[in-house]
């Protein structure tokens, strides 16, 4: 079983996704140490970037995953000497070459606008073209399900005309995303009977069935499947790799990874995401951070008792953990555990306190920084390092919309009260600059807190401007992040119970 790439190429159709030629030898580097087996690294006919980085890349040397170039066949009624597109996969220089081409009749007429004849043509000189240049070619029959389904007997054709010019391996290729596990499965028993040539799939994801699709086709023959990290690309994305590879070994015993590589899927999922600036899908399968998490009582009773009551594979084997949620549905073991991942002891009255709050619009499932503070406060030897008496914020209004804002702040400290005032881009900002301005001179080592997110989301949509605001707010001190919240009727407020757990926990851990 192979493992072909495409996040580099494919993957970057997905809207909001750019890599730059540092990000995409980045991911290539990470996905080599994986284990990857193909990495398709762009189309260097179609822009500088993607012929940059197959230079950059070749000058680093080889790896283990044999590097691919991304083309189409040639151009109708033209030759393959004078085609640009042939000429700069040629110059790409990589060990592979992927060209696609059109399977379907409806591509052929009235996109192309071509006869059929021309088309095997095109496909068969260009697969010879770069077989006799001693490159290995894999080809891509676009739109080949429903091609098959318009006229069955030209789609293989394409096929044949594929195979008989040499292609290492032919792909069909599922582009709209709309096809059947069940017909995926019997067109690739279809080809079989005809072709010896090793067969591959690439699935899209439009009916939310690419990773389906692709154990159908595994199942019938394919031995090479096409995809990208967290399934990335255009409209519903491609085919996931991370959940295919998982299931591939771990439910179907098909060793396509080393087991000690398959426990750095979640890391690899997690790096390619920061890489390309999105935010990683917390309820992806397998490797998401709630993949794992349990939050009804009844769950956490169980498999506090026997983890797999609940879990399909420990998730220790993709490089995951199990976690427990706490909120207004937990039972008192949710509590206990949680607090005990954290080194705590959770005091009796946590679990009714967590269901108090969250009845009048606290949610502690985002702010593991809050309900951590819960469960100290509970302790019987809590002492506040802090204590806010009250605040004054200002905020004035200036004709061409500026805006400033000075925040008043009464603390004690120590037994000290303490006034100050602050200035800041808006109210919580300098809220924030005011407390902090009391208590660094006590508590230099919130120097290195910094607060790096901040979002508001309103309880009770239907009250309109009375609404109930929630307040989280995200702080880091170095690798270490921790999430708080607050809620009132009043977002300042409740914005101040968020920076005042996100200020008092850091001393609170300091203090061990």
């Amino acid at each position: 079983m192979f493992l072909y790439d495409t996040t580099l190429r494919d993957g970057t159709q997905r809207e909001g996704l750019s890599l730059s030629v540092d990000d995409k030898l980045k991911i290539a580097r990470r996905l080599d140490e994986l284990g990857i087996h193909y990495l398709e690294g762009g189309w260097p006919g179609s822009n500088p970037k993607d012929a940059e980085f197959f230079r950059r890349i070749r000058q680093e040397g080889p790896g283990q995953a044999k590097i691919a170039a991304f083309g189409m066949t040639r151009r109708a009624n033209g030759r393959c000497e004078d085609d640009p597109n042939l000429t700069a996969l040629l110059e790409a220089e990589t060990p592979v070459v992927t060209l696609v081409g059109k399977s379907s009749t409806l591509h052929v007429e009235r996109v192309l606008e071509t006869s059929r004849d021309e088309n095997l043509r095109m496909i068969s000189e260009s697969v010879g073209y770069f077989r006799r240049r001693g490159r290995e070619v894999i080809y891509d029959a676009e739109h080949f399900f429903d091609g098959y389904r318009l006229d069955a007997e030209y789609a293989l054709a394409t096929l044949r005309a594929a195979a008989g010019a040499g292609a290492d391996c032919i792909v069909l290729c599922d582009t709209n995303g709309g096809e059947l596990p069940e017909v995926v499965e019997q067109r690739v028993r279809d080809v079989r009977a005809q072709l010896g040539t090793p067969l591959g799939i690439h699935p899209h994801n439009d009916s939310g069935l690419a990773v389906a699709n692709a154990l159908a086709a595994v199942r019938a023959g394919c031995v090479h499947v096409q995809g990208t990290i967290n399934g990335y690309g255009e409209r519903c994305g491609n085919l996931d790799l991370i959940p295919l590879i998982a299931t591939l070994q771990l439910k179907l015993g098909c060793p396509v990874l080393p087991p000690e590589q398959l426990r750095r899927l979640r890391e690899v999922a997690l790096f390619v995401a920061a890489v390309a600036n999105l935010n990683p899908d917390a309820h992806a399968p397998y490797v998401g951070a709630s993949a794992f998490a349990h939050k009804g009582g009844i769950h956490v009773a169980a498999v506090a008792k026997l983890p797999e009551s609940y879990q399909h594979i420990d998730p220790a084997l993709v490089g995951n953990e199990m976690r427990v949620v706490v909120s207004e549905l937990s039972g008192r073991q949710n509590v206990q555990l949680r607090a005990g991942a954290m080194g705590l002891a959770a005091g009796a009255d946590v679990l009714q306190q967590v269901k108090t709050l969250e009845h009048v619009g606290h949610q502690f499932e985002a702010a593991d920084g809050s309900f951590e503070m819960l469960v100290r406060r509970s302790a019987p030897d809590y002492r506040p390092p802090f204590e806010l008496l009250g605040f004054t914020v200002i905020v004035e209004g200036r004709s061409g919309g500026e805006t400033s804002a000075q925040a008043m702040v009464q603390l004690r400290v120590d037994g000290e009260v303490i006034h100050t005032a602050a200035e800041g881009a808006g109210p919580v900002n300098a809220l924030d600059n005011a407390v902090r301005k009391a208590l660094l001179p006590r508590y230099p080592e919130l120097a290195d807190v910094h607060l790096v997110d901040y979002k508001v989301r309103i309880v009770d949509e239907h009250l309109g401007t009375a609404a109930k605001p929630r307040v989280v707010v995200e702080s880091a001190s170095g690798a270490d992040r921790w999430s708080t919240m607050g809620c009132s009727e009043n977002i300042i407020e409740a914005s101040w119970q968020a920076l005042r757990d996100s200020l008092e926990l850091p001393l609170l851990r300091r203090r061990g």
